[in-house]
């Protein structure tokens, strides 16, 4: 067989908008009559793993700007907050989900700025739900290359720990803590497992300066790391890996996606236009 004739490419900057159509996965494709994703070529990047997390972009929007597009399973939103461009995306749930979403954004929409937002576990036993954690670095929590010298978490052939941006970190840390909360800057873990009161023993001693947990996190800053994106994270504690005596262990997770949105919408404001 043949291989496919492929689309051209349109006349956006690196995409095929808004020019013929350009498939964004399997069977989708972003049609001329949303060419209004073109105004997100370069526009900070914000992906989410839920459809819950996305909840609060979408209705703090001043304008959607076309309808949701379908990236494979995965699906875009080009928004206008506060008279600026941004593409959310919400990419399912998973580091696999997460980084081929994220592939894909960067080469539709060469995003500048890449940020993480939505829940996470509490790992460190002084975090809280509710608290709002800031991401400097961030580690695998399942890599396990240890046998043939590499470092707990490490991917060999890639580095122990992927650093955020620093100045996306120093815009971050200038924001208020959510009201009665605290707002956390540190190491964050991502993996394909849960970490539960089972196993959150391990993983606080393999990585005992980690905040928190999830499943998407290092994964985007994997992809941001090897194509030279700025990139950092901003989530809100749902839920407590291994709770002590007497902690408040879960909080819905719509308001703690509302906690993590507020944080990001403030430290897109605060970022220069281009």
């Amino acid at each position: 067989m043949g291989s496919e004739p492929q689309p051209e490419r349109g006349a956006g900057r690196r995409t095929g908008l808004p020019g013929r159509a350009r498939p964004l996965g399997r069977g989708h494709a972003v049609s001329d009559d949303a060419a209004s994703f073109a105004a997100c070529v370069g526009a900070p990047a914000v992906l989410v793993a839920m459809p819950e997390e996305a909840a609060p972009f979408l209705d703090s929007a001043t304008a959607r700007c076309a309808a949701p597009q379908p990236i494979g399973t995965a699906e875009a939103h080009a928004l206008e907050l506060d008279g600026r461009p941004v593409l959310v995306v919400r990419t399912g749930i998973g580091l696999v989900n997460a980084a081929s979403a994220l592939s894909v954004v960067l080469e539709l929409f060469d995003p500048a700025v890449v940020v993480s937002a939505g829940s996470c576990g509490g790992l460190r036993s002084d975090v809280n739900v509710g608290d709002l954690v800031l991401g400097t670095e961030f580690r695998y929590t399942d890599a396990d290359a240890t046998a043939f010298g590499y470092a707990p978490g490490q991917v060999p052939g890639m580095p122990a720990s992927y650093p955020a941006s620093k100045e996306l970190v120093a815009a971050a840390s200038a924001l208020p803590a959510p009201e009665g909360r605290v707002l956390w800057r540190g190491e964050m873990l991502s993996g394909g497992s849960f970490v539960t009161a089972q196993n959150v023993g391990a993983a606080r001693e393999t990585f005992p300066a980690a905040l928190s947990t999830d499943m998407e996190t290092t994964a985007l800053a994997q992809v941001c790391h090897t194509r030279g994106r700025e990139f950092t994270a901003l989530r809100s504690v749902s839920d407590l890996c291994g709770p002590g005596a007497g902690q408040q262990f879960h909080m819905e997770l719509d308001v703690v996606a509302r906690t993590s949105a507020d944080a990001v919408l403030q430290l897109l404001r605060s970022l220069p236009t281009a």
